[in-house]
C-alpha cells in the first residue's frame, strides 16, 4: 500500500456472470479517474474470468488475479496485498457504484482527514430473493461533516437498530488499515461482523456521507438469499470468539446481544437433528445469556413456515 493511485477497488468475483459486467461498468465510469481495481477471480467456474478478461483489456485500471477458491475472506485479503492506493474500497461484484461515489468519498476523506468514511445503500432484490429485515440508510441517524469515534458510532447505530457491518458501506485509508494490520478471517461467513467492529473500535476519525452510492443486489443464490444454515449460526459464534479475544468490553456484549439474539431467532429455520450441537456450542461458550429466552424458544420450538 504505497499510495500510487488515490483509490483501490478490491473485488472479489466468484461466479457472478449475470452481474459482473454492469458492476465493471460503474467502476469504469466513475468519475474520479485515478483509480485501480483490482479484481480478485476465486476459481470461477463460470464465464466471469471472461469478462475480466475482456474489461482487462479495454481498461489498464482493471488489473485481474485468479486463484483457487479460497472464499470471500481469502480473495479480499489478496487484493489487500496487491493494491496500491491511498484509500480502499471493498465492492461486492454483484453490486453496482454510484458513479460519483469515489470522487465523493474521496474528498470528503481527504477534506477531513478521515481514517474511515461510511455512506448508504439501496438494496435490488432478485425474483424469489427474501426481502430483508433491515435496510442500509442512516440519514435520520447520522449527521454529515462530524467526527465519530467508533465506540461513539457503534453505540448509536445499535441502540437504534441501525447498524450494519457490511464493509462495501466503508472507504477506509489505506495506510490506517496496514497500521491496524487488519484483514479478513478466512473459512468463515459474516466474516464482516468481526472485521467492522475491530476496525471501527480501534478508529477516532469516522465520517459519514448521507449518500445512497451503492445499489445492493440481494440474490436468490446469494450468502443472505439462501436457507439458513447450522453454518450461519456457528460462523457468528466463530466472529464472538474472535471478538471477545480482541476485546471483552461494554460495546461487544452489547453487539452479541444484538447480533445473537436475531441469528438464534432465526436458528428456528435449520434441521432439528442440528440443533443439538449448535446450541450446546453456544452453551459452552457463554453465549446464551446474549440470546435471551424469546430467541432459544424460538430456536427450540417456532415451526418452520414452508
Amino acid at each position: 500500500m504505497n499510495g500510487i493511485v488515490k483509490v483501490s477497488v478490491i473485488l472479489p468475483v466468484y461466479n457472478v456472470e449475470p452481474y459482473l459486467r454492469e458492476a465493471l461498468e460503474s467502476l469504469v465510469n466513475q468519475t474520479l479517474k485515478d483509480i485501480e481495481i483490482i479484481a480478485v477471480n476465486d476459481g470461477s467456474t463460470d464465464n466471469s474470468e471472461e469478462i475480466l478478461k475482456e474489461f482487462q483489456s479495454r481498461d489498464s485500471r482493471v488489473k485481474y488475479f485468479s486463484q483457487e477458491n479460497q472464499g470471500l475472506s481469502g480473495a479480499r485479503n489478496t487484493g489487500l496485498v496487491l493494491c496500491k492506493g491511498k484509500y480502499i474500497y471493498f465492492m461486492d461484484s454483484d453490486d453496482i457504484v454510484d458513479t460519483h461515489a469515489l470522487e465523493m468519498c474521496y474528498a470528503t476523506a481527504h477534506q477531513h482527514d478521515a481514517d474511515v468514511c461510511i455512506f448508504d445503500a439501496d438494496i435490488i432484490y432478485e425474483k424469489g430473493a427474501r426481502p430483508l429485515p433491515w435496510d442500509y440508510n442512516r440519514s435520520s441517524i447520522l449527521q454529515e461533516d462530524k467526527r465519530y469515534k467508533g465506540n461513539e458510532l457503534m453505540n448509536l447505530l445499535l441502540d437504534t437498530g441501525k447498524h450494519n457491518a457490511v464493509v462495501w458501506l466503508q472507504f477506509i485509508k489505506a495506510d490506517y488499515l496496514e497500521k491496524l494490520q487488519l484483514n479478513f478471517f478466512r473459512g468463515i461467513i459474516h466474516e464482516d461482523e468481526l472485521f467492522t467492529p475491530q476496525l471501527l473500535l480501534q478508529t477516532n476519525s469516522i465520517f459519514y456521507i448521507a449518500q445512497r452510492f451503492i445499489k445492493h443486489r440481494v440474490r436468490n443464490t446469494s450468502i443472505v438469499g439462501k436457507g439458513y444454515s447450522k453454518r450461519n449460526l456457528n460462523c457468528y459464534m466463530t466472529v464472538f470468539d474472535e471478538l471477545f479475544k480482541f476485546q471483552d468490553s461494554p460495546i461487544i456484549r452489547k453487539f452479541a446481544r444484538y447480533t445473537l439474539e436475531k441469528a438464534f431467532y432465526t436458528g428456528h429455520l435449520i434441521p432439528m437433528r442440528e440443533k443439538p450441537a449448535v446450541f450446546w456450542r453456544a452453551l459452552r461458550s457463554g453465549y446464551l445469556k446474549y440470546i435471551g429466552l424469546k430467541s432459544t424458544l424460538a430456536f427450540w420450538l417456532k415451526r418452520k413456515h414452508l
